[in-house]
């Protein structure tokens, strides 16, 4: 899965095992988090917001919002994939009410005559969505922004449809877990379709409205515009924000952290006592674990992740979008739960597994010296390298330096650290070229990012 400022989980390094604690740190202790990821350089702001076993919720605030004043703690960011675990309440919100099944096939709630990709008869279900086995890419081929610095703006039903019609699966749906922004934006595209109203509509009507959370949008108020956190790339520029149109359930939610505690504190209730939380039943359905994800102790249910080692389970999700990054997760056997925000592409999911369970921190490292190269060092790195058939990396001189694109983004500015190793400031991410022995060209490049390391040919 291409991962680079997509709604992207960063699942491709387990976080490690993990450890029972009764207490999240002392409000002092979160500060001083805050405070060091601002004075790193990497966070213009951040945001920490716990509740702790008791029902006692806490907003931890450090840096700066619009307009360089002080974040405020009912600042507004965009949620990105945390909007999937609002999809999967959504979703089991409609099969409690008899509406739709898990086991239903999504082309049953599209338009008439829609086509649905399938693999030796087997379908994919509105359960195969959720749980990220659907079998489709993370992108559709036919994703070609208009504007790549607002990429998911313009991927509209139509294109969403026509791409499905022409669709192939390389897998049967159910067999692996793939992490896929299609699948979950298809699966609030299909939810909405059968609701009658638009994914937000759907949305507030049946999940947001009922749990309380007023501020939790699609579209923004002029009130909540005005309180929204200007995001940033990891080098500090400023970045505009993200509107998607079919894919909304995959990503396009915007909240404050209040109104995520909120629903943290829903979830939390749910799992306890199902039957005595509003929408309980529906929430705690999403909880429990369907398939493995990618490692021994990492599971998936219903849009959210489960980070299993004995005796604790941590119910979570992450969000990335261009210029925010955002954690959500809850302790089952404390019932404490964690958000974390920022107006920065660099991630926060190190700070929310740390006060769910005392793992160690893990600051992004410094970025590397930058080495200087002639021009004859930087255009064999120059070309085309295919990640995979619906996304390309592209390496071009500009002017005195490098850049490189990928598919539906903009391009980020390449520094050189070793001979054919060049890193990026404005995404956590690093490229190793292969330089033949001969002086030609790079013949393939690994995209080095969250401990993924997918490797990209040449295309001639």
């Amino acid at each position: 899965m291409v991962r680079w400022l997509s709604l992207a989980l960063l699942l491709a390094a387990p976080l490690g095992g993990i450890s029972a604690q009764t207490l999240l740190p002392t409000d002092a202790a979160m500060q001083a988090i805050a405070d060091a990821r601002v004075a790193s350089g990497r966070y213009p702001g951040i945001v920490i917001g716990v509740l702790r076993p008791d029902g006692s919720r806490k907003i931890i605030v450090a840096g700066t919002g619009a307009g360089g004043a002080p974040l405020r703690p009912d600042a507004v960011f965009e949620i990105g994939s945390i909007t999937k675990v609002f999809t999967a309440a959504l979703l089991t919100q409609m099969v409690g009410a008899g509406e739709v099944r898990l086991d239903q096939p999504v082309r049953e709630l599209l338009p008439a005559g829609t086509t649905v990709p399938s693999r030796e008869g087997r379908e994919i279900t509105l359960g195969d969505l959720s749980t990220q086995v659907s079998g489709l890419p993370s992108l559709p081929t036919n994703f070609v922004p208009r504007d790549p610095a607002n990429p998911y703006a313009d991927y509209d039903g139509k294109r969403l449809l026509d791409y499905l019609r022409g669709a192939q699966l390389t897998r049967l749906p159910g067999e692996r877990y793939e992490y896929s922004n299609l699948g979950v934006g298809l699966l609030g595209y299909a939810l909405a379709v059968r609701g009658g109203g638009s994914y937000e509509q759907l949305l507030t009507a049946r999940i947001l409205r009922p749990l309380g959370l007023r501020e939790t949008v699609v579209q923004l108020t002029p009130a909540l515009r005005r309180r929204l956190a200007p995001g940033h790339d990891a080098a500090g520029t400023p970045v505009a924000n993200w509107d998607l149109d079919a894919l909304a359930g995959a990503g396009a939610l915007r909240a404050p952290t209040a109104d995520l505690l909120t629903f943290m504190a829903a979830n939390v209730a749910a799992a306890r006592d199902s039957m005595r939380a509003p929408l309980g039943r529906s929430l705690a359905q999403a909880h429990r674990r369907r398939a493995a994800a990618g490692s021994p102790i990492m599971g998936i249910g219903l849009g959210w992740h489960r980070l299993t080692a004995d005796p604790d389970t941590v119910v979570w999700h992450n969000g990335g979008t261009g210029g925010y990054r955002t954690f959500a997760g809850f302790s089952q056997a404390t019932g404490a739960a964690v958000v974390v925000m920022t107006n920065s592409s660099t991630p926060v999911d190190d700070i929310g597994v740390h006060l769910l369970t005392g793992r160690p921190l893990r600051p992004p490292a410094p970025w590397p010296a930058v080495i200087a190269i002639d021009s004859v060092a930087a255009q064999r790195v120059v070309g085309r390298y295919a990640l995979s058939p619906a996304a390309t990396l592209t390496v071009v001189r500009a002017g005195a330096s490098l850049t490189v694109q990928l598919t539906g983004q903009p391009p980020f500015q390449l520094f050189p650290s070793a001979p054919g190793i060049f890193f990026l400031k404005a995404v956590d991410a690093q490229l190793e070229f292969e330089l033949p022995a001969d002086g030609g060209p790079a013949t393939a490049v690994t995209l080095v990012q969250g401990g993924a390391r997918p490797k990209a040919a040449r295309i001639p």
